[in-house]
């Protein structure tokens, strides 16, 4: 038997009621709403008051280190896992979800200096001043999830020595090599106990190595001897020399341009450079006081995080000169490291006190789920705030950051050193033969030659 069913709207049969809600048509005509500007001006200004009263960019603290953190890696396979090692030998894979170790890996006789993990998740690699380079098995993810698993160790899968100390380490994109960095740069095989290929241009140590992520073959080095080099694996040579007036602590490729890199260096700026063109910096990033001492790109490319010997963990866009945020707290002593998290939202740093850092990448954003009408409310928000950011009042509250009083002493008596040292230069110029005297722009100022 067949049943029919009519179905048909409530609202055509029931009665208007005074509680309903009643339906608003809006008309958008400029002329009809002349206050229109005033009023989305104060709704900018509300909501850059509010975003500064919601910034809670620090989430929580990772401790069980008994050493100062001395070096981070990600792990491309899970967005929760993030490796560290100490200056005591320690290296801890933990949880960022529950800010818990889940795994331990111990070994290393001396500090910690490099970790990487290959494109796959599955192997990690780890150096140190030991002179051993240690191949381990990272757990499966599932291993992650359990709750047991804080007191786990694992053996390393290879142990390779070698004669001189190693002070970083970095794995290729979608390959099978390592490279170490030390008294040179050793290219590695997972399958070789002996280094593939060695390259040595100068005598100065190599502090840190990076692999180019959009062609494999090409790496990038910073030595103490202030060089930046660029390695060839294919012409089993070195490409670029650049040479500084100080010394490069660390480097990171943009992932999304990626023949483009940053240089964190101690003279409190990171330098960006085009590869093709190094006689010339794309762009001089400066706020901190002290030694930049790390660097990594966001996932996206628009922005990376530095961490410096000021104690203080800074977030620039890639193109602008100053930052964008700066995170601190009274605890955290010098940073050695620094990260991104792999989506983006986090960013993890690792100082001298022994604790690893969870910092939100936007100090103001929601955590957790949102409702349509609130990620609504915080679109608009932005709106806003985007269009009227030139005038002096909503420009004044978005920028202003709060700074330790060491840090903003620290950056008064930069500027006023960086000033004394323009008008010394204006006035001997004034006193010189006309075009005696050339100033280079800040770009060309610190780089003394490339040797090609």
């Amino acid at each position: 038997m067949k049943v029919k069913v009519i179905s048909r709207s409530t609202d055509e049969f029931t009665r208007e009621r005074s509680q309903d809600l009643q339906r608003v048509f809006r008309n958008f005509d400029p002329s009809i709403r002349t206050q229109e500007k005033a009023t989305e001006y104060v709704r900018a200004l509300n909501a850059a008051k509010l975003e500064k009263i919601f910034a809670r960019p620090f989430i929580g603290a990772m401790d069980g280190h008994i050493d100062a953190v001395s070096c981070m890696a990600k792990n491309p396979n899970h967005l929760k896992g993030i490796f560290s090692g100490s200056m005591d030998g320690d290296i801890r894979l933990w949880d960022i979800a529950t800010r818990r170790t889940v795994c331990k890996f111990p070994g290393h006789q001396g500090a910690v200096k490099g970790l990487a993990a290959s494109t796959d998740g599955r192997i990690l690699v780890s150096c140190g001043t030991d002179s051993i380079v240690r191949l381990w098995n990272v757990p499966s993810s599932s291993t992650m999830e359990s709750n047991d698993s804080s007191e786990k160790s694992v053996q390393p899968l290879e142990e390779y020595v070698w004669k001189n100390a190693f002070w970083a380490v970095d794995h290729q994109w979608d390959g099978d090599r390592f490279a170490t960095a030390g008294a040179g740069v050793q290219i590695w095989n997972h399958n070789k106990s002996a280094p593939e290929k060695t390259f040595e241009w100068g005598t100065d140590t190599v502090i840190s190595v990076r692999f180019n992520p959009g062609e494999p073959n090409i790496l990038a080095t910073t030595a103490s001897d202030r060089s930046i080099v660029l390695y060839d694996l294919r012409m089993s040579s070195e490409i670029t020399k650049l040479i500084m007036r100080t010394r490069n602590n660390s480097i990171a490729w943009n992932p999304m341009e990626p023949i483009n890199f940053t240089a964190a260096n101690e003279d409190c700026n990171c330098y960006s450079y085009d590869a093709r063109k190094l006689n010339e910096a794309k762009c001089v990033h400066k706020d901190h006081v002290s030694a930049v001492m790390d660097i990594d790109y966001s996932p996206t490319g628009r922005e990376f995080v530095t961490g410096s010997y000021d104690r203080t963990v800074r977030i620039f866009p890639y193109n602008g000169g100053h930052s964008r945020e700066i995170y601190h707290t009274k605890r955290m002593q010098r940073v050695f490291c620094v990260k991104f998290s792999c989506d983006a939202t986090y960013v993890i740093s690792g100082s001298d006190d022994t604790n690893l850092r969870l910092w939100k990448a936007k100090a103001s954003e929601q955590l957790g789920v949102l409702l349509p009408r609130e990620q609504k409310r915080h679109d608009y928000n932005e709106a806003v705030k985007n269009r009227y950011k030139h005038l002096p009042e909503v420009k004044r509250i978005v920028r202003h950051r709060h700074l330790p009083k060491p840090i903003f002493k620290a950056a008064a008596l930069r500027r006023t050193m960086i000033e004394a040292e323009r008008r010394k230069e204006e006035r001997r110029k004034v006193h010189s033969a006309p075009g005696s005297i050339t100033t280079k722009p800040l770009r060309k100022r610190r780089i003394i030659k490339v040797e090609e």
